[in-house]
């Protein structure tokens, strides 16, 4: 068992884009949501550059419409899965960090007290929006760890940081050893899928990573096992597990 000092009913995805969160961990949001947590999506960019190109072939537009076409088409992700959701709308393509928005971060943190963490990969040559994603979710976890920031505020325990799949797991060499069974919430995670017209041609591709992950799930709980798991995630934990006994 897990020693952490985080609100146990609460969990945290910080994606980079709109979408970002509804590939990766659109099932691990509705687990926990069914579950009685209260799960919230930090979005720090609509990806309004880099990952609308649908939108921008459709004719003459402006990034503003974009960006609340994005908008819409995450919110309503998020409302399918039963989550709450903060835009942070820092640019994309390149994506810039500043101070302010960490300690905003930070401030999500100290409120929400997770007790776990998704991110992106701490690699990605194809998207540098993605692990900078993952650095200031990890940077900002340390911050509202610190006793001297903000005090009298409580500080933040120390909640396990997942990476979710990238596109390109082997360049971004991401290797799961986590794997979460979705088989029973899948029809939420496809209609959340569904809301991200602007990326229609990853639908089917987030379907068979899903379904490959389940055969590996199942794999690792034994053939033989009674549970019959045919969805799943992968996950990257990069936080030590601190266990009382091996088994």
């Amino acid at each position: 068992m897990t020693e952490n000092t985080g609100n146990p009913r609460a969990g945290l995805v910080v994606s980079a884009h709109s979408a970002d969160f509804v590939w990766r961990s659109a099932g691990a949001i509705a687990v926990h949501v069914r579950q009685g947590y209260r799960m919230k999506v930090v979005c720090l960019s609509f990806g309004e550059r880099g990952e609308s190109a649908k939108i921008w072939r459709k004719g003459p537009t402006t990034l503003e419409a974009v960006k609340e076409a994005r908008r819409e088409e995450a919110q309503k992700a998020a409302d399918v899965l039963g989550a709450e959701i903060e835009f942070f709308d820092l640019g994309d393509y390149p994506m810039r960090v500043s101070d302010e928005a960490l300690m905003r971060l930070v401030d999500v943190y100290r409120e929400l007290r997770p007790s776990f963490v998704l991110s992106h990969s701490v690699k990605d040559p194809y998207n540098f929006d993605h692990p900078l994603a993952m650095h200031v979710t990890q940077e900002a976890r340390v911050i509202a760890q610190a006793a001297g920031h903000n005090p009298g505020q409580k500080v933040l325990g120390a909640p396990p940081v997942y990476a979710f799949e990238p596109h390109q797991t082997e360049q971004s060499e991401w290797i799961p050893n986590t794997f979460l069974d979705i088989t029973e919430v899948w029809d939420l995670k496809r209609k959340a899928i569904e809301c991200m017209a602007g990326q229609e041609h990853l639908w089917a591709y987030y379907t068979r990573v899903a379904q490959q992950r389940g055969v590996q799930a199942k794999r690792n709980i034994g053939i033989a096992a009674a549970r019959n798991i045919e969805y799943a995630e992968g996950y990257m934990r990069l936080t030590p597990t601190v266990v009382g006994d091996l088994s």
